[in-house]
Formats: structure tokens, sequence, C-alpha cells
């Protein structure tokens, strides 16, 4: 991540797709995300019985979805489009998911309530904090992970497949495949 080099004449919404520094008052980034707030609310307004239409507002909303997947409402997100969700993936209510960066769920992922995946980051240094830069890292959960109720997974971690993180749990580092972490910060508590 660097902040603008001489020469660099991209707009600050590709610079955030580029995984670099941004400053998010962008009108085609604030344009991005005002229309994925519309879809967004609509998918939230359905009901239960709403199936069809669910997984229409779903197909414009994210990056792609799987078969037999389900969201349960409410869902919050970024940009909405760099989300992946694999097949037979199931979410419970709010999911928050921050996807500045690239967010990829694999199949048969279990995905509890309140759950937060959050890709943003912002600087430590206070100068570039405080004129408003940021930046993003993405978040790859493998196939068969649980992620328990209240779970946070912050940017740039990966959740290797069959892995349980428990219910509460702040992920801020990797987490090997076949295991079980629970804590803040997690860490793997044994094995499966």
């Amino acid at each position: 991540m660097s902040i603008i080099e001489p020469g660099d004449d991209r707009t600050m919404y590709q610079r955030m797709l580029d995984g670099d520094l941004y400053i998010a008052d962008d009108p085609q980034i604030g344009e991005t995300i005002a229309k994925t707030q519309d879809l967004q609310q609509a998918y939230n307004a359905t009901t239960a019985r709403q199936g069809p239409l669910r997984r229409l507002i779903l197909d414009d909303l994210l990056g792609s979805v799987g078969e037999e997947t389900e969201l349960r409402p409410p869902v919050y997100v970024d940009l909405g489009k760099n989300i992946t969700f694999g097949a037979r993936c199931f979410t419970n209510f709010n999911l928050t998911a921050l996807d500045v960066a690239p967010i990829t769920i694999g199949d048969d992922v279990l995905i509890g309530p309140n759950v937060q995946l959050l890709t943003p980051t912002h600087p430590v240094e206070p100068g570039p904090r405080r004129d408003k830069w940021e930046a993003a890292l993405p978040i790859t959960i493998g196939d068969n992970v649980w992620l328990g109720g209240g779970v946070i997974v912050c940017p740039g971690v990966t959740i290797g497949e069959n892995s349980v993180i428990g219910a509460g749990s702040v992920v801020t580092k990797d987490v090997p495949a076949n295991v079980v972490a629970v804590g803040n910060p997690a860490r793997v508590i044994r094995e499966i």
C-alpha cells in the first residue's frame, strides 16, 4: 500500500479495487455504495415466503451465490459485488460483510447470527488516518467452516476448511484447516 505516487492517475475507486490506500469520499464509491444499499434494503424487506425474490435480489447484490445458499435478513454489506458464496451455505440474522476487498466463502459454510466479516483497514499512523486514507485486505473462508454467533473476522484472515470458530471469537490471524479456535484473539484449542 502506498499513498499516491507521482504519475498515478487512478481514481480513488480504482485504488480501492487495487487494494491500495484510498479516500472513501470519492463520488464513484459513493454511488456504488448507494446502489448497494438500495438492493440491501430491498432484500432486508423481504419475507420468509419470498424465496424466489430473495434469490433475484441476492444475484444482483453479491458477486455470486451458490445453489441452495440462504442468507437470513437482515444482511449488511459495503459493495456486495466483492462477496462470493459457495453452495449450500447458511447465514443467520445480522451478517455484516464489509467487502471493500474480496470476501470469498466456500461451500457448506455455516455463519451464526451477528457475525462480522471486516476487510477495511486504516493506517496506524495518525496523520494519514486523520486525512481519511483507508485500505482493505481480503478474507477467505474455506469449505465446511462454522463461524459461531458473534464472531468477528478481521482484515486479511484466511480460515481453513472444516474449522470451527467459537461464538464471540475475534479472528485476527489465519486459522488452519481442521481445528477449533476460540477467544479474543482466537487461538487454536484442538484439532478436529
